[in-house]
Protein backbone atom coordinates (compact mmCIF):
# COMPACT_ATOMS: atom_id res chain seq x y z
CA UNK A 1 0.00 0.00 0.00
CA UNK A 2 2.61 2.23 0.70
CA UNK A 3 4.05 2.05 -3.05
CA UNK A 4 0.94 2.56 -4.21
CA UNK A 5 0.07 5.47 -2.37
CA UNK A 6 3.17 6.82 -2.68
CA UNK A 7 2.41 7.51 -6.55
CA UNK A 8 -0.53 9.38 -5.82
CA UNK A 9 -1.32 13.12 -4.25
CA UNK A 10 -3.62 13.47 -1.58
CA UNK A 11 -6.36 16.03 -3.68
CA UNK A 12 -7.75 18.87 -1.63
CA UNK A 13 -10.47 21.59 -2.91
CA UNK A 14 -8.36 24.00 -4.03
CA UNK A 15 -11.15 26.39 -2.90
CA UNK A 16 -9.88 25.98 0.73
CA UNK A 17 -6.90 27.17 -0.03
CA UNK A 18 -5.28 30.70 -1.29
CA UNK A 19 -1.56 28.56 -2.43
CA UNK A 20 -1.48 25.05 -2.06
CA UNK A 21 0.78 24.11 0.75
CA UNK A 22 2.08 21.07 -0.91
CA UNK A 23 3.97 23.40 -3.52
CA UNK A 24 7.12 24.91 -1.46
CA UNK A 25 8.65 23.87 2.05
CA UNK A 26 7.31 26.89 3.66
CA UNK A 27 3.81 25.57 2.97
CA UNK A 28 4.99 22.09 4.45
CA UNK A 29 6.22 23.81 7.25
CA UNK A 30 3.02 25.26 7.80
CA UNK A 31 0.88 22.00 7.62
CA UNK A 32 3.71 19.80 9.43
CA UNK A 33 4.28 21.86 12.59
CA UNK A 34 0.48 23.99 12.18
CA UNK A 35 -0.65 20.05 13.10
CA UNK A 36 1.67 19.43 16.46
CA UNK A 37 0.98 22.86 17.61
CA UNK A 38 -3.12 22.23 17.44
CA UNK A 39 -2.60 19.40 18.96
CA UNK A 40 -0.26 20.76 21.81
CA UNK A 41 -2.73 23.94 22.33
CA UNK A 42 -6.09 23.27 21.03
CA UNK A 43 -7.59 24.48 17.72
CA UNK A 44 -9.19 27.22 20.21
CA UNK A 45 -6.16 28.76 21.60
CA UNK A 46 -4.21 28.29 17.97
CA UNK A 47 -3.22 31.59 16.08
CA UNK A 48 -1.21 32.40 12.95
CA UNK A 49 0.64 34.49 15.09
CA UNK A 50 1.77 31.58 17.35
CA UNK A 51 2.61 29.39 14.48
CA UNK A 52 4.63 32.31 12.70
CA UNK A 53 6.86 31.63 16.03
CA UNK A 54 7.20 27.87 15.76
CA UNK A 55 8.03 28.02 11.77
CA UNK A 56 10.40 31.43 12.00
CA UNK A 57 8.58 32.94 9.56
CA UNK A 58 6.11 36.04 9.37
CA UNK A 59 2.38 35.78 10.35
CA UNK A 60 1.83 37.25 7.09
CA UNK A 61 3.67 34.52 4.75
CA UNK A 62 0.69 31.85 6.22
CA UNK A 63 -1.72 34.39 4.97
CA UNK A 64 -0.20 33.78 1.66
CA UNK A 65 -1.40 29.93 1.69
CA UNK A 66 -4.63 29.84 3.87
CA UNK A 67 -7.20 33.43 4.68
CA UNK A 68 -7.55 32.35 8.28
CA UNK A 69 -7.18 28.93 10.62
CA UNK A 70 -10.49 27.96 9.80
CA UNK A 71 -9.15 27.58 6.16
CA UNK A 72 -6.70 25.39 7.51
CA UNK A 73 -8.50 23.32 9.88
CA UNK A 74 -10.58 22.76 6.60
CA UNK A 75 -7.55 21.38 4.67
CA UNK A 76 -6.23 19.40 7.57
CA UNK A 77 -9.48 17.46 7.77
CA UNK A 78 -9.99 17.59 4.04
CA UNK A 79 -6.68 15.97 3.55
CA UNK A 80 -7.47 13.50 6.32
CA UNK A 81 -10.48 12.16 4.96
CA UNK A 82 -9.12 12.07 1.57
CA UNK A 83 -5.36 9.98 2.97
CA UNK A 84 -8.65 7.32 4.69
CA UNK A 85 -10.60 7.18 0.88
CA UNK A 86 -7.24 6.35 -0.80
CA UNK A 87 -6.57 3.41 1.84
CA UNK A 88 -10.06 2.25 1.88
CA UNK A 89 -9.76 2.13 -2.02
CA UNK A 90 -6.78 -0.10 -1.92
CA UNK A 91 -7.90 -1.99 1.05
CA UNK A 92 -10.83 -3.52 -0.78
CA UNK A 93 -10.53 -3.33 -4.71
CA UNK A 94 -9.36 -6.84 -4.58
CA UNK A 95 -11.70 -8.52 -1.94
CA UNK A 96 -14.65 -10.59 -4.31
CA UNK A 97 -17.01 -10.93 -1.40
CA UNK A 98 -18.84 -8.34 -0.96
CA UNK A 99 -19.53 -8.53 3.09
CA UNK A 100 -15.52 -8.76 3.22
CA UNK A 101 -15.18 -6.07 1.73
CA UNK A 102 -17.58 -4.04 3.60
CA UNK A 103 -15.49 -5.42 7.06
CA UNK A 104 -12.52 -4.03 5.38
CA UNK A 105 -14.13 -0.86 4.92
CA UNK A 106 -15.17 -0.75 8.12
CA UNK A 107 -12.11 -1.71 9.33
CA UNK A 108 -10.22 1.10 7.79
CA UNK A 109 -12.28 4.01 8.62
CA UNK A 110 -12.78 3.05 11.83
CA UNK A 111 -8.83 1.67 13.40
CA UNK A 112 -6.42 3.33 15.35
CA UNK A 113 -4.10 5.18 13.10
CA UNK A 114 -0.68 4.30 12.55
CA UNK A 115 1.53 6.82 11.28
CA UNK A 116 2.14 6.63 7.30
CA UNK A 117 5.99 7.21 6.54
CA UNK A 118 4.64 7.92 2.83
CA UNK A 119 4.50 12.20 3.73
CA UNK A 120 7.33 12.98 5.92
CA UNK A 121 5.57 16.47 6.77
CA UNK A 122 2.48 15.04 7.73
CA UNK A 123 2.24 13.19 11.32
CA UNK A 124 -0.90 10.78 10.63
CA UNK A 125 -0.86 9.94 13.95
CA UNK A 126 -1.68 13.58 15.81
CA UNK A 127 -3.33 14.41 13.09
CA UNK A 128 -6.21 11.73 13.65
CA UNK A 129 -6.26 12.69 16.91
CA UNK A 130 -6.86 16.45 15.94
CA UNK A 131 -10.24 15.31 13.63
CA UNK A 132 -10.86 13.20 16.98
CA UNK A 133 -10.71 16.41 19.13
CA UNK A 134 -11.64 19.28 16.70
CA UNK A 135 -13.47 17.75 12.98
CA UNK A 136 -16.54 19.02 14.09
CA UNK A 137 -15.38 23.04 14.37
CA UNK A 138 -14.73 22.61 10.86
CA UNK A 139 -18.39 22.49 9.84
CA UNK A 140 -20.63 23.53 13.02
CA UNK A 141 -20.32 27.06 12.18
CA UNK A 142 -22.74 29.69 10.81
CA UNK A 143 -21.07 29.42 7.00
CA UNK A 144 -21.47 25.55 7.02
CA UNK A 145 -24.59 25.67 4.12
CA UNK A 146 -22.44 28.11 1.74
CA UNK A 147 -18.74 26.33 2.63
CA UNK A 148 -20.71 22.97 1.57
CA UNK A 149 -22.14 24.53 -2.04
CA UNK A 150 -18.76 25.47 -2.68
CA UNK A 151 -17.41 21.81 -2.26
CA UNK A 152 -15.20 22.48 1.08
CA UNK A 153 -16.57 19.24 2.49
CA UNK A 154 -16.70 17.29 -0.83
CA UNK A 155 -13.76 14.77 -0.03
CA UNK A 156 -15.66 13.76 3.41
CA UNK A 157 -18.84 13.18 1.79
CA UNK A 158 -17.34 11.12 -1.08
CA UNK A 159 -16.18 8.78 1.74
CA UNK A 160 -19.36 8.02 3.04
CA UNK A 161 -20.86 7.84 -0.50
CA UNK A 162 -17.67 4.89 -1.10
CA UNK A 163 -18.81 3.09 2.16
CA UNK A 164 -22.77 3.76 1.37
CA UNK A 165 -22.66 2.02 -2.00
CA UNK A 166 -20.41 -1.00 -0.28
CA UNK A 167 -23.09 -1.05 2.22
CA UNK A 168 -25.85 -1.38 -0.83
CA UNK A 169 -24.02 -4.15 -2.52
CA UNK A 170 -23.70 -6.22 0.60
CA UNK A 171 -27.98 -5.90 1.12
CA UNK A 172 -29.68 -3.18 -1.48
CA UNK A 173 -32.97 -3.62 0.18
CA UNK A 174 -31.44 -2.07 3.30
CA UNK A 175 -33.21 1.31 3.41
CA UNK A 176 -30.58 3.32 5.43
CA UNK A 177 -27.12 3.01 3.82
CA UNK A 178 -26.15 6.73 3.88
CA UNK A 179 -27.01 6.98 7.39
CA UNK A 180 -25.76 3.74 8.68
CA UNK A 181 -22.59 4.94 6.51
CA UNK A 182 -22.64 8.55 8.18
CA UNK A 183 -23.14 6.80 11.75
CA UNK A 184 -19.86 4.63 11.16
CA UNK A 185 -17.24 7.43 9.90
CA UNK A 186 -18.77 10.28 12.59
CA UNK A 187 -19.64 7.43 15.44
CA UNK A 188 -15.81 6.18 14.67
CA UNK A 189 -14.34 9.23 16.51
CA UNK A 190 -16.83 9.78 18.97
CA UNK A 191 -15.97 6.33 19.94
CA UNK A 192 -12.07 7.30 19.83
CA UNK A 193 -13.12 9.94 22.08
CA UNK A 194 -14.84 8.30 24.62
CA UNK A 195 -12.33 5.47 24.71
CA UNK A 196 -9.69 8.59 26.42
CA UNK A 197 -11.64 10.70 27.98
CA UNK A 198 -15.10 9.55 28.91
CA UNK A 199 -13.91 5.51 29.40
CA UNK A 200 -17.38 4.94 31.61
CA UNK A 201 -20.08 5.38 29.03
CA UNK A 202 -18.25 3.06 26.22
CA UNK A 203 -17.69 -0.47 26.10
CA UNK A 204 -14.74 -0.03 23.83
CA UNK A 205 -11.14 -0.01 24.97
CA UNK A 206 -8.03 -2.25 25.45
CA UNK A 207 -10.15 -5.22 24.92
CA UNK A 208 -12.74 -3.98 22.25
CA UNK A 209 -12.48 -1.84 19.77
CA UNK A 210 -14.18 0.35 17.50
CA UNK A 211 -13.77 -2.07 14.54
CA UNK A 212 -15.38 -4.48 16.23
CA UNK A 213 -18.17 -2.91 17.44
CA UNK A 214 -19.48 -1.33 14.02
CA UNK A 215 -18.48 -4.80 12.66
CA UNK A 216 -21.03 -6.13 14.57
CA UNK A 217 -23.65 -3.37 14.24
CA UNK A 218 -23.83 -3.22 11.06
CA UNK A 219 -24.40 -7.39 10.78
CA UNK A 220 -27.32 -6.60 12.88
CA UNK A 221 -28.39 -3.74 11.00
CA UNK A 222 -28.25 -5.52 7.54
CA UNK A 223 -29.77 -8.82 9.05
CA UNK A 224 -32.23 -7.41 10.87
CA UNK A 225 -33.06 -5.87 7.44
CA UNK A 226 -32.77 -9.01 5.64
CA UNK A 227 -34.60 -11.00 7.80
CA UNK A 228 -38.07 -8.35 7.79
CA UNK A 229 -37.69 -8.43 4.02
CA UNK A 230 -38.20 -12.20 3.75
Amino acid sequence: MINLLSNLKISVPDKIFIKDPESSDLGKRIIEHGILLIDEIGFDSFTFKKLGVKIGSNESSIYRYFESKHKLLLYLTSWYWAWIEYQMVFATHNVPDDKDRLFKAIEVVTRTIKEDVTYTHINEVILNRIIINEYSKSYLTKEVDSENKEGYFEVYKRLIHRLREIIKNVNPDYKFPSSLASTIVEGALHQHFLKVHFSSITDCGKAITPTEFFINLTQNALKTNTDESN
